[in-house]
């Protein structure tokens, strides 16, 4: 699993490159208008410790800034690891388990539904890992030697996790779940469907880089997404992009946070069998499903996996589709899977 939420960036090089995929989405969401009765309307803030951005079309201003910090407050009080108040905090601090919400429900249920179909390369019970290479709220300066991860290793496994009438229980006190990796795929579905409740169906949600669109440019053009690429040297500006009409895209990365310790370069990747950092040719995974929290799942999954692995999971799991980018004997490049949008340059 990835615990790609929530923690700065190191560099500030991919940081930029960041902030630019944002705006450059944003750039083409502000580019047409689906209907002349139609006004564009958008709502930008922070939260889950990054920022989200919203570009809808409707007939007048009908979703506030104010109702979607509501909702993102409300999963964070469910989900997040940063506030000791969370339902998650209260299950890592108890012994036996807790009743859940429907946000924590919803979201463990994915997750397991997730560990099983890639036989445990996700897991949510990675969070003592996580913590360990200092990735989580602990902040640990020093990397754990092997004895360490063996000992950490006898309480990560999500066959210790059951849910049973909306509790969700541990058979193992020291057992601490992070659900980082698919958390903000959540919220940007729960924020796409209140959206769709409203009565708005030309949309494009983005929070912390994870996207859903949904709806049509004028004279049937589609919404145009950045997407990241590399050169042999370094990340570049985007030059590259897809068109969809519906669906989400997430991605996931290696370069997006790491930091370096004498001759390591550790990234916040953590594989729950072995316990320690991935260490594959794979440099980042964009994926695209039918919902965010199905997107962000699996490009940790497939991240974990390696190329090859990769794209045989996928010839069996028609409902998705990844964009690689990975090197090869020193040289970056790119593919794709069948039922990829297809990529298109500036």
């Amino acid at each position: 699993m990835i615990n790609d939420k929530e923690i700065p960036v190191n560099d500030l090089r991919y940081r930029n490159l960041f902030v630019f995929f944002t705006a450059l989405t944003l750039v083409f969401c502000g580019s047409f208008k689906p209907d002349v009765n139609l006004t564009l309307f958008n709502v930008t803030g922070f939260a889950q410790g990054t920022s989200y951005h919203i570009n809808y079309f409707d007939k007048y201003e009908s979703i506030s800034k104010k109702q979607i910090d509501s909702i993102l407050n409300k999963i964070d009080s469910s989900l997040s690891i940063y506030k000791t108040y969370s339902l998650i905090s209260a299950f890592n601090n108890s012994k036996a388990g807790v009743q859940m919400d429907e946000h924590f429900e919803k979201v463990i249920n994915k997750s397991l539904e997730i560990s099983r179909d890639s036989k445990g390369a996700f897991d949510v019970t990675v969070f003592p890992l996580v913590n360990a290479w200092g990735f989580g709220p602990d902040k640990n300066k020093d990397l754990p030697n092997a004895s360490q991860i063996r000992e950490i290793l006898k309480n990560v496994g999500y066959k210790h996790l059951k849910v049973r009438q909306h509790q969700l229980i541990k058979n193992k006190p020291n057992i601490k779940i992070d659900v980082n990796g698919i958390a903000q795929g959540y919220s940007v579905d729960i924020i796409a469907n209140f959206l769709e409740a409203n009565g708005i169906h030309n949309y494009i949600v983005e929070l912390g880089g994870e996207l859903r669109t949904k709806g049509k440019k004028s004279h049937n053009e589609y919404f145009k997404i950045g997407i990241e690429a590399v050169s042999d040297e370094d990340f570049v500006p985007i030059k590259k992009y897809i068109e969809i009409d519906e669906g989400a895209i997430t991605t996931s990365g290696n370069y997006r946070k790491f930091y370096q310790s004498g001759n390591q370069k550790v990234n916040h990747l953590i594989n729950p069998k072995t316990g320690y950092y991935l260490q594959n040719n794979l440099v980042s995974v964009t994926v695209y499903a039918r919902d965010a929290i199905t997107a962000d799942g699996y490009d940790n999954v497939l991240m974990g996996l390696g190329l090859k692995k990769a794209m045989r999971f996928l010839e069996r799991n028609k409902e998705l589709s990844a964009y690689f980018v990975y090197t090869e004997n020193g040289v970056t490049k790119d593919t794709c899977s069948a039922g990829f949008p297809q990529i298109k340059e500036f």
